[in-house]
């Protein structure tokens, strides 16, 4: 049989047939050594994939980003590595990759995918968004304290205060649009900020330059979620930020088909405090998961775009209406935080959230609506509309989610890649009286 090895070189049995663990190229049937060794290594560390993409556009990065193809055979596609365990070639020379959740081919990919795209030191994949919060979080101890911003998306409300305080982590919620406020919030205990900007649904902005330059005064960790801008339009670590984070179900993801998130650490201290946790608690994304966010995170650019088209128009057109008490989206001219949101961003996003006035006449648009799906999440290729009273937010208190501005009227509208005009004429019919 034909291996496509020099079976006079290598003789079964010695111990240079066995060096062939998964941290060097490997040598595929039809391939002999010199070809495989001329292969561009799939496994790049983040730093020498920034350094071999330098100088290139982020839409390019989001094709040829390291591991577009695969070295061994030549695939336009990073090979999904269905395996829970990897063979030990040489004992005295442990393979890269031992048991996948400690870290697997498919996954790496990924990682070092995102972290490309954020310019951080290292990225990691987990199995949720809340998830890769929960990561990050745990990076805190008993009697540590919090400043966090008010309304931040509902699941990290729930964690922050019905998890973690049973944890002694101390949170303290301010309005972050407000300097002051987060100065005020400052103890001797304080040990991070986390922001969410735009936030979820009010779409405040935050100003992240300024909240991190003063967090790094105190000596202060700095977090953000990124969800809804994605890399494409907004890299906090660019600002200083110490940890990136994502619900990549949404935006990174595109499809409504994987469930995933994402964390970017800016040096590489946190890196591997961010990779100890990961291993430690083991959420950890699966293969065919990582290989689908990979799929949609090269159309991220595309999509945005397109959606961002969408959304301004839709924006304008709500703000234009008498019978909208109030109408949230950044790239609007009334926007309290417009400014800010073109310092430090490139775009204003794909999410419009409105104020129909009251729950009767939501829950009625959301019975009328045909195009958009009325459900959960956001950032896919299909528009979505929420009613985060009862969806994001169903797990903040009604007196809670009112003083924040999230009202019993407001809805939340991420825009797909339907024609807008089609979106437009059907949230007209869905409103009317």
């Amino acid at each position: 049989m034909t291996t496509g090895r020099d079976d006079k070189n290598h003789p079964a049995g010695s111990e240079a047939s066995l060096e062939t663990g998964t941290e060097k190229t490997a040598q595929p049937q039809g391939r002999t050594p010199e070809q495989a060794d001329k292969a561009p290594s799939q496994l790049q560390t983040p730093e020498q994939s920034a350094e071999s993409l330098a100088g290139r556009h982020f839409d390019t990065k989001l094709i040829h980003f390291g591991a577009e193809i695969d070295p061994a055979t030549g695939a336009s596609s990073v090979p999904i590595y269905q395996a829970s365990t990897f063979h030990h070639f040489n004992i005295y020379d442990p393979p890269q990759y031992d048991y996948s959740r400690s870290g697997s081919p498919t996954r790496q990919a990924l990682e070092d995918y995102i972290s490309l795209l954020e310019g951080g030191a290292g990225g990691y994949a987990f199995a949720s968004g809340m998830a890769a919060i929960s990561a990050a979080l745990m990076m805190f101890s008993a009697g540590d304290h919090l400043i966090v911003t008010e309304d931040v998306y509902g699941g990290t409300y729930r964690l922050l205060t019905t998890i973690l305080s049973r944890m002694q982590i101390e949170t303290t919620f301010v309005d972050m649009t407000d300097l002051e406020q987060i100065r005020a919030a400052l103890r001797p205990n304080t040990r991070g900020v986390y922001m969410e900007t735009p936030s979820n649904p009010t779409l405040k902005i935050t100003d992240v330059g300024a909240v991190t330059a003063w967090a790094q005064e105190h000596n202060l960790l700095t977090l953000v979620d990124n969800t809804f801008m994605t890399p494409y339009y907004q890299r906090p670590i660019e600002q200083g930020v110490d940890i990136v984070l994502h619900s990549a179900t949404k935006f990174l993801g595109g499809h409504s088909d994987v469930l995933a998130g994402l964390a970017v650490a800016r040096t590489p201290e946190l890196a591997a405090e961010l990779k100890k946790l990961q291993n430690g608690l083991g959420t950890v994304l699966g293969p065919q998961d990582s290989w689908l966010m990979i799929r949609g995170m090269k159309t991220l650019g595309a999509r945005m775009e397109r959606s961002e088209i969408g959304a301004r128009r839709l924006a304008e057109w709500l703000a234009e209406r008498g019978d909208i008490a109030s109408v949230y989206y950044p790239g609007l001219p009334g926007h309290p935080g417009r400014e800010i949101q073109e310092k430090q961003s490139t775009g204003y996003g794909a999410v419009v959230s409105f104020d129909v006035g009251s729950e009767e006449r939501a829950k009625r648009l959301l019975n009328r609506i045909k195009l958009p799906l009325v459900a959960v999440s956001l950032g896919a290729v299909e528009s979505i509309l929420s009613y985060p009273p009862m969806m994001s937010h169903a797990a903040m208190p009604r007196e809670v989610r009112l003083e924040r501005g999230i009202g019993d009227g407001l809805l939340r509208f991420s825009v797909g890649l339907e024609n807008i005009e089609d979106l437009i004429a059907d949230l007209e019919q869905a409103l009317a009286d």
